[in-house]
C-alpha cells in the first residue's frame, strides 16, 4: 500500500456455433466482457442503502486506512446485494456462451465451473449469501429465481454447485490456487481499490453513513488525473471493526454508480460448522477439475496447456501478452501489447463475425492508422488494424493518443 500524509486531504495513489468459432469470437468479446467481469469481481466489495448519519468520533483518512489494514475480522456472515451498470451491450446471453467456450477448449466444462458461471455479476442486479470462518472456510452463494449457485471452500477441497443444471465443479486449494478462493471477505476488495492509491490518487474522509444497520465512516478515492473513466470510489468501514461494509464506484461521466454493492445484513459471529459441509446431491454430474488445466494461468503456462492445434492468430496473441507493457501512471495506466497478428476482422474478409463485432466498437483513425473502440462505461479497448491492442480506465481520445504516440 502507498504511503499517505495523515490528514483529511491525503493523497495517495443463439445461437450454438462451432467450438473453433467460439473460441475466435471469445478473443473480441475480451475487451468487453472480461474486463467488465474484472471490475464485477472488484465490486463484490460490499455496498447498499445508507440509512443516516451517525454522529462519530473523528478520524483522519490516514487513520482510516489504518483501521482498514488492521482489521482482522476472520469470521461472518451475510447477505450482499450488488447491482452493476458498465454499459455491456446486451448480447442476449451469448457473451457467457463464448466465455464458457474459451475456458474450456474441448468445449466440456460444466456449467458449475466458476470461470463462465461468475460472468452473471458482469451486469444487472444480484443477492448474495456470504460466509467465512478464517482462511480455510468460505462460502458465496448466488440467489437466483428458484435456484442457487454456490461455491464452497472448505479445508483442501474447492466445490461450486449449479442446482439449476445439477452440476458440480470440483477442484482443491492446491490445484485452484489462493487467486481461486471464494471472494467472501469485503476487505479482500477494498484492498485492490486502495492498490491504486499513489500520488495520482486524492483520499478523505466523506462523513459517515449506516450500511445494514452498523455505524461506518466513508472513504473517497478520487483520481487527480483528468482522462481517466473512474469518477469516484466511496468505500463505506465500520466504525468498530474497520470492515468495509459498502463500495461505490462511479463513473466520471457522470449517471448511476457502475458498481454498487453491499451488505444488507451482516453478522460477526462465528458461522455454524455445517455452512461450509457440501456432499454432490445424488444424480449430480460431477467434474473434476484437472491439475492440467489451471484456472488462471501465467501467460507461459497457458501456451504450455493450450492445445497445440491452436490458430496462428490465437498463437500470436499469447506471444503478445508475453510482451505486455504498461504506459503512464496512476489512473490514466493504460496496458498494451502487440497480437502480432491481425485486427478486428471487416469488411468480406470478416464475414458474418466480423460485422457482428464491427457493431459493438466504433472505428477511429489516428497518425497510427485505423482501429475499433470497444467500451463499457469504465474500461475502453482500442484494436488497432495491424494487431496491437491498447486498454485501460481511461478515455477513448486517451487511447488514440496512446497509439498515435507510439507511432
Amino acid at each position: 500500500m502507498a504511503p499517505y500524509a495523515s490528514d483529511d486531504s491525503t493523497t495517495a495513489g443463439e445461437v450454438d456455433e462451432p467450438r473453433s468459432g467460439r473460441r475466435k469470437a471469445a478473443r473480441y468479446v475480451v475487451p468487453v466482457t472480461v474486463m467488465g467481469v474484472a471490475a464485477a469481481t472488484i465490486g463484490l466489495v460490499p455496498a447498499l442503502a445508507d440509512s443516516g448519519d451517525p454522529d462519530l468520533p473523528k478520524i483522519t483518512a490516514q487513520q482510516l486506512i489504518e483501521k482498514i489494514a488492521k482489521s482482522d475480522v476472520q469470521q461472518l456472515s451475510g447477505t450482499v446485494k450488488i447491482s452493476t451498470d458498465l454499459g455491456l451491450p446486451d448480447l442476449g446471453g451469448l457473451e457467457s456462451s463464448l466465455m464458457s467456450g474459451a475456458a474450456s477448449p474441448d468445449g466440456g466444462g460444466s456449467s458449475a465451473d466458476p470461470t463462465a458461471k461468475l460472468t452473471e455479476l458482469a451486469s444487472g442486479t444480484h443477492t448474495l449469501r456470504v460466509a467465512a470462518d478464517g482462511p480455510d472456510k468460505q462460502k458465496l452463494s448466488l440467489l437466483e429465481n428458484a435456484a442457487e449457485y454456490s461455491i464452497v471452500h472448505n479445508g483442501k477441497d474447492v466445490w461450486a454447485y449449479d442446482s439449476k443444471s445439477n452440476e458440480v465443479h470440483h477442484g482443491t486449494a492446491s490445484e485452484s490456487g489462493k487467486d481461486q478462493r471464494p471472494p467472501a471477505t469485503p476487505k479482500d476488495f477494498a484492498e485492490e481499490a486502495l492498490k491504486a492509491a499513489d500520488d495520482t490518487t486524492s483520499v478523505t474522509v466523506d462523513g459517515t453513513a449506516q450500511v445494514a444497520g452498523r455505524d461506518a465512516y466513508k472513504l473517497l478515492i478520487k483520481p487527480k488525473q483528468s482522462g481517466s473513466t473512474v469518477g469516484a470510489i466511496t468505500v463505506a468501514v465500520d466504525a468498530k471493526t474497520g470492515t468495509p461494509l459498502k463500495f461505490t464506484l462511479t463513473p466520471a461521466s457522470g449517471g448511476s454508480a457502475v458498481v454498487d454493492a453491499g451488505f444488507t445484513q451482516v453478522d460477526f459471529a462465528k458461522p455454524a460448522a455445517s455452512t461450509f459441509d457440501f456432499t454432490p446431491p445424488k444424480g449430480a454430474k460431477v467434474t473434476e477439475e484437472k491439475a492440467s488445466e489451471p484456472k488462471a494461468p501465467g501467460k507461459a503456462e497457458a501456451r504450455e496447456h493450450a492445445p497445440k492445434s491452436l490458430p496462428k492468430s490465437e498463437e500470436d496473441l499469447g506471444k503478445g501478452l508475453d510482451g505486455m507493457k504498461t504506459i503512464g501512471e496512476g489512473w490514466n495506466s493504460i496496458a498494451t501489447f502487440d497480437t502480432g497478428g491481425e485486427g478486428v476482422p471487416s469488411g468480406e474478409a470478416g464475414g458474418d463475425l466480423g460485422g457482428f463485432v464491427n457493431s459493438l466498437g466504433d472505428k477511429v483513425t489516428g497518425k497510427f492508422g485505423s482501429g475499433t473502440v470497444f467500451s463499457t462505461r469504465l474500461v475502453n479497448a482500442l484494436i488497432t488494424d495491424d494487431g496491437k491492442v491498447y486498454v485501460g480506465l481511461v478515455t477513448k481520445d486517451a487511447l488514440v493518443k496512446e497509439a498515435d504516440a507510439g507511432k
